[in-house]
Order: structure tokens, then sequence, then C-alpha cells
């Protein structure tokens, strides 16, 4: 029998000029494809066009809507005080404040609100066209009507005039101050205003620990033990290296690897190179061979004849999965269990970043890596902020230059701006052959020569997802329990985004969590089903899964193992955080 080959993401036909031609038109369009999003626009006002109903019912939403403007407008001047109609809208809380129902700015908040209602009932759900193609119309059209949105802009925003009045431009003053910072700080490379109160390996990053291997593409911490026992099962985390490991080791009230260690488990984390220009053409394959597979090598040495508990997180999830699967053919049954936080393996309903998923746009993406050898952490991150432009642009601006209010930074916010690079070879390939064409999904993934059927997996398994995810959706990270035949599907649901939800830290007041189990031989509900059948239990989820973890654990405790395996070749070789974390 031949032996499955991995094909990879790169186009064979595209070749260097035509690639060197795409990285340059990208410099204008800021990465963005011309044709990805004009071809969006063609086949959504085509489609438009030849629909005369269509055509009829937006008429007659129009001239309703204008009425309805016009008789808010009358009202507005007869009576005064009349607040916008936003109840129902994406702007609700934006123009919930009483200084919007003063005139003229309620009759332009409810201007807008009618213009953006119209604007998005236009180009979408027309009969016949590209649900793709409506995404990125949708997509597009929300951004531009954040140019226009009158709270965005001092003169047009009652609250931010008031504001002015009352400081006598103190607040404008302060706001320049504050964009002057922030231009020299961008600058020279220093972060945002506060990052320098978050160095790693002391404010951040600072469990006890040793670093006792490294790899051309990781190195693994092993925590140091904080109880006098130990659970018998160690714990492996495999974080994204789309982001530093230290997400998952912040502050000590907020530190997921001090939680677990002061449980009386013993922890190892990888902890991922900051790829350069040099590592180009480093691979998905790499990423298992010297980063999970060699990191569990080392911890079955450091605690031998034990299974590992297994963590994954993002796309470190989705490597763990692919690892899980691997090790399933080769019959190696080293896993205890797997634990996947917010990390996708079917990737067919990825949310709203399939925008940026598509041929078009994965070429203008793949040409500008391979002119660069890396994807930059700005270009990665300008991306999943145009996901989110109101919280993650526009608020912030309108509140540090106009308010003149310079929000505290904490720790995860100091996190977030510490950013990493990817490699070009592995980028191009983990979008196209995951993203674009759902190979792990649909059986066709190939990893060291195996081809893998989730299937195969039987490990009991705890998968977390997040009720506002923009990058993994839940529904999306819930398809993960069709896949395998886990003997133990348990799928917890928390409030809170990507990142937040899972870094809710053991007594988080605000947030909330549910939780089902699905038994071998069980059927999964639906996910609207799952909402309707898992209760929800208020707090952290962190707390649920660490009971979820003794219950797959030996009942016995043991002695702390030794720091490293100095016999088995693996002498400790720094204190951790290590050095990889430090790279820029």
């Amino acid at each position: 029998m031949k032996t499955p080959t991995r094909k990879t993401g790169t186009s064979p036909e595209t070749d260097d000029a035509s690639r060197a031609l795409l990285a340059t038109l990208a410099k204008w369009t800021g990465g963005l494809s011309p044709q990805a999003f004009g071809g969006a626009w063609i086949n959504v006002l085509t489609r438009l066009a030849v629909t005369p109903g269509r055509q009829a019912a937006l008429a007659r939403s129009a001239l309703q809507k204008s009425l309805a403007l016009a008789q808010f407008a009358g009202a507005t001047l007869r009576n005064g005080g009349q607040a916008p109609e936003a109840d129902g809208t994406p702007y609700q809380n934006r123009y919930a404040d009483p200084a919007w129902a003063k005139f003229p700015f309620n009759i332009m908040a409810q201007t807008f609100l009618t213009a953006s209602d119209l604007a998005r009932e236009a180009v979408r759900d027309l009969p016949g066209a590209d649900p793709a193609a409506e995404n990125i119309v949708g997509f597009a059209v929300r951004e531009g009507l954040e140019l226009v949105a009158p709270d965005n802009y001092l003169p047009t925003n009652p609250q931010l005039i008031q504001k002015t009045i009352e400081e006598r431009g103190r607040n404008l003053l302060r706001g320049l101050k504050h964009l002057g910072e922030d231009v020299v700080r961008t600058y020279k490379g220093k972060g945002p205003v506060g990052a320098e109160h978050y160095q790693v390996g002391e404010q951040v990053a600072a469990t006890k620990g040793k670093v006792i291997l490294r790899t051309r593409l990781m190195e693994l911490i092993q925590y140091s033990p904080q109880t006098k026992t130990v659970r018998a099962e160690p714990l492996l985390i495999v974080p994204a290296w789309i982001m530093k490991y230290y997400i998952l080791d912040l502050s000590p009230k907020n530190s997921l690897v001090n939680y677990l260690t002061g449980l009386g488990h013993t922890v190892f984390m990888i902890s991922w190179k900051n790829p350069t220009a040099e590592d180009r053409d480093v691979t998905m394959d790499d990423y298992l061979e010297h980063g999970v597979l060699a990191a569990l090598d080392a911890v079955n040495k450091v605690v031998p004849k034990r299974k590992v508990h297994a963590v994954g997180y993002c796309i470190g999830g989705t490597l763990l999965a692919i690892t899980a699967a691997l090790l399933a053919a080769r019959d190696d049954d080293r896993l205890a269990s797997a634990t996947i936080f917010a990390g996708q393996t079917d990737f067919s309903e990825p949310g709203e970043i399939s925008i940026f998923v598509s041929p078009a746009q994965l070429a203008m993406l793949e040409a500008m890596m391979w002119k660069a050898g890396v994807l930059e952490s700005r270009q990665m991150g300008g991306a999943f902020q145009m996901l989110r432009t109101y919280d993650l642009l526009w608020a912030p601006t309108v509140g540090t230059y106009l308010r003149g209010e310079r929000t505290g930074l904490n720790d995860l916010m100091a996190w977030n701006a510490d950013g990493t690079r990817m490699a070009y070879r592995m980028h191009t390939d983990y979008l196209h052959q995951l993203y674009l064409n759902n190979d792990l999904a649909e059986g066709r993934y190939v990893a060291m020569g195996e081809q893998l059927n989730l299937a195969d997996v039987t490990v009991p398994m705890f998968v977390v997802g997040t009720e506002t995810d923009h990058v993994a959706p839940w529904r999306s990270v819930y398809k993960v329990g069709r896949l395998v035949r886990s003997r133990d599907y348990t799928f917890c649901l928390t409030s809170g985004g990507h990142n937040a939800g899972i870094i809710s830290g053991p007594q988080h007041p605000r947030r909330r969590h549910r939780v089902h189990q699905t038994r071998a031989g069980g059927r999964l509900p639906a996910p609207d089903k799952y909402m309707e059948k898992a209760a929800l239990t208020p707090g952290s989820w962190w707390p649920t899964w660490a009971k979820w973890l003794d219950e797959h654990s030996s009942p016995r405790k043991v002695a702390p193992p030794t720091m490293g395996a100095t016999r088995k070749g693996l002498k400790p070789l720094c204190d951790a955080p290590g050095t990889y974390v430090k790279q820029k």
C-alpha cells in the first residue's frame, strides 16, 4: 500500500514573479485581496440587480424607513427629548445615554440607525447569492458604517462635547499628549503604555520551574511542585504558537499553571520559538515532531509508566487533536485524556474569520509571507482587530484621544501586545489544508506519513468553547464531539471571548458556564439542544475542569518527580520562563 503524502497548501503553478506582484499589491491594499472583495461585491450586486422582487421590497422598506425617520424628526421638533430607537440593533448600547435624546443629536443618531439598517438589509439573504460573498460584503458594510457613526467623532457626539465644555478642552490636551506618547512608543517598539509593568519572568510568566528540553521549535518547561504529593498523571500543555504561552501563566491570581500546580498536578508547558525568516520552511509536521511529540517523549522520561493528560489551546488544541489521532493510528496509548480550549477541528463554519479565507485572499497572504518568510504579528493582529473594530479600534481611540482617558493596562492586555510571527510554509499549509479544505474533519489530513481519522480517538475529552469567540466560534469548536469516538466527551461553554473566557481565574465574579457530558455510544445533542440540556452554573469553569481531571486520574497521590531526568539526557537548562518566550 502506498504511503499517503502530504499535499502542501502552496500552488505549484504560482511562480515567483506572480508572488512578487501580489506581495507588492498587498502593500497598497493592507493585505486584502481586491479579487476576493471585488468578486464578492460583484456577486451580491449582480444578484440584487437581477432580482426585481427584492428590489421592490427594498424600495418599500426604504420608503417606510424614510417616513418613520421623518415622523421621528417631526416629533422631536415638536416635543423634544426623544431618544433614538436603537433597541434591537447592534448599536443599542452606544446611544443609550440621555444626551443622545437632545436635538439635533437624536436626529443624527436616528438617521444613522435608519441608514445602517437599510444598508445591512440590502446585502443579506439575497436569492442565489454566494453566502461567502454575502459575508464579505456584510463585513465591508459594517466597517463602512463605523466611518460615519456619529458617536465616533467629537462634533457629532454630545457626550464628548459636554465633556470638552466641562473640562475646558483639557481632555483634548490630554488626548494629544496620549497620541504623542503612543506614536513615540510605536516608533521605538516599546509596546503600549503600561507594558513595562508586566515583565516576563517577573510580574507575568513567573511560576517557578525549569526548562528541561530545547528543540529547534520549542522549550519544554517543567514547573516546580507546590504540594508534598501530586497526582500520578502529569499534564502537558500545548499552547498556540500564534501567541506566547504565558497567557496561561499570567499574574498569580489568574495563572492556570499556578492554579494547577497548587492543586497537586505536575505541569509541563511548551514554549514555542518566535520564528524568523530563517524558519520560513518549517512545516506542520515539524511542529508535531519537534514540538508535541518531543515534549511527550520528555514527559514520559520524567514521569515514566504514567499516561499524560494533554491540554491544547486554540491552534495548539488543533495540533493536539492531530496528535491524538496520530497516536491512535499508531496504537500508542500514552494519553490519559485530551482537553481542548477554544480549538477547532472542523473548519466548515469558522465564523467571521472566514472573510479572510478564500483562494484569492490566501494567495495574497501566501505571497506576503513568501516574500518576508513570516507573517508579522501586527498583520495577524490587524486581521483580528478588523473583526471587532468598534471594540478594539474606535472605542479605544475615542476614549484615549478625545475623552483623554487612558485605560489602565492589565496583564492580559500586556500579553496581547507581545505578539509572535507565523512561518511561511507552516501557516500557508495550515490555512489551506484546515481552514480552506477542511482536510482534518473530512479524513484527508496527512501527518508524518499517516492519513488521520479523528474517529480513532477514544480517550476522554474535555472541550471548552466561549460564548463570544470571534476566532473559534463555540458551535464550531463543539463539532469535534461528532468526529471523535471519545468514551467521555464533556463540553463546557463559558461566558467571555477567545482569551478572556479561557483566562477566567478560579474565583472570577462575572463568569458563568454550562457543562454536558456524553458517554460512549451516547448521542451528542445538537448545539441548540445542548443549550437547553446544560444547566447554567455561576462562576469560573476552572474548578469544574479540575474536578473532571481528578475523576480521570489515579486516586493515589505520589511524591513529585525530579526536575528533568538527568540520566536520560534531560538536564535542567535554565529557569522558567526560558529564552524563547523573550524573543521579539
